[in-house]
């Protein structure tokens, strides 16, 4: 599964995003330039406590769900701060809109494909709980039939999704995403434009990183050079450092699979193995018992974990589908009032 090392190749090709906060034009008046700071210290204390502590704690699964978290936050903390920003759908630029419906559609395709993934690795589970059934039998049958199971375990894990193939290339579109929209005469929408970018920072970087994780190909990581100019800058550098370094390290090794949990069980069955498959010598049965408890320790957190995640990668599509809803039901109210005179069908009504 594993594949070569890749070297870190920086993507920012668009110059600096934030000309448009240049002292020119739309001033941001103490209340704007507070909400803005408050959104952005918050952005960076989140990215700091993702950054781990121990490097051998970078893409557990663990750490995942806390990196699903922190973006499900962030994601809600934005809706916030357009309704603080007292900035409606109707005084939006047309480009925001579009801009804002193309990334939201990418996030929901991708957390499809994830959601796939996590299905998928989930039901390995079923493996190993056919191997710990018949290995509670210690009949040379049975235990030539857990030897199946667990061979089908590691196939099934080993297999590769198609439906991560397309990571790549919508991980690559939001990149494109960063170009932030001229904004004229608006300091709100120089404020949403802002903090906007940060959204999408922390989206494509936690998204590269579960797509590397599942597809196991470094070439799904994004190294982004952000402007020093923000306030969450160095709190990003710093964790998009620990993490993809560590990763590429991983994956240098040519491990079976590096996600934490994962390796944890593939230990043990590898421990486990060959003493079923070759018959225990009566020193071994004392290692047998212990192997078979871990296994069945490891396996059934290995599926906790896996439906921990699952569930934060639900919370965060159905956060974006209801900003997405809310904004196309806010953009069919405002075509509503400006042409009271339409039917239903879009028809003038004549009186």
């Amino acid at each position: 599964m594993s594949q070569p090392q890749e070297p870190h190749r920086p993507l920012f090709p668009f110059g600096n995003p934030f000309r448009m906060l240049s002292p020119k034009g739309s001033q941001l008046s103490p209340r704007l330039l507070s909400l803005l700071n408050t959104f952005e210290e918050a952005l960076a204390a989140r990215l700091q406590k993702l950054n781990p502590k121990d490097k051998g704690d970078v893409l557990s699964l663990t750490w995942m769900k806390l990196a699903m978290e922190s973006l499900c936050e962030t994601h809600t903390v934005i809706k916030t701060l357009i309704t603080e920003l007292e900035l409606p759908v109707t005084e939006w630029d047309e480009k925001w809109i579009d801009v804002y419906l193309d990334i939201t559609v990418k996030l929901l395709d991708i957390c499809i494909a994830f959601s796939s993934e996590l299905s998928r690795l989930n039901q390995g589970h079923l493996f190993l709980q056919c191997a710990m059934h018949k290995l509670e039998s210690n009949t040379s049958d049975k235990l030539v039939r857990a030897c199946s199971s667990l061979d089908s375990w590691r196939q099934h894990i080993g297999s590769k999704n198609p439906r991560l193939e397309n990571c790549k290339s919508i991980l690559e579109s939001l990149v494109d995403s960063l170009t932030l929209p001229k904004v004229k005469n608006s300091a709100k929408g120089k404020v949403l434009m802002r903090a906007m970018y940060g959204v999408k920072v922390q989206t494509v970087f936690v998204c590269s990183v579960f797509a590397a994780a599942f597809s196991v190909n470094s070439k799904d990581l994004i190294d982004l050079d952000v402007p020093n100019t923000i306030l969450w800058a160095q709190a990003y550098s710093d964790l998009q450092t620990t993490v993809n370094e560590e990763i590429r390290d991983v994956f240098s090794r040519r491990k079976f699979t590096f996600l934490k949990e994962l390796d944890d069980v593939e230990t043990v069955v590898k421990n486990l193995y060959p003493m079923i498959q070759d018959g225990m010598e009566p020193t071994e049965v004392e290692a047998f018992h212990s192997s078979f408890s871990d296994l069945g320790r490891r396996a059934e957190k290995l599926s906790q974990v896996l439906d921990f995640l699952a569930k934060e990668v639900d919370g965060f599509f159905k956060i974006v589908l209801s900003g997405r809803d809310a904004l196309l039901c806010n953009l069919r109210v405002s075509d509503t009032v400006a042409d009271p005179f339409r039917g239903n069908n879009g028809e003038q009504v004549i009186g």
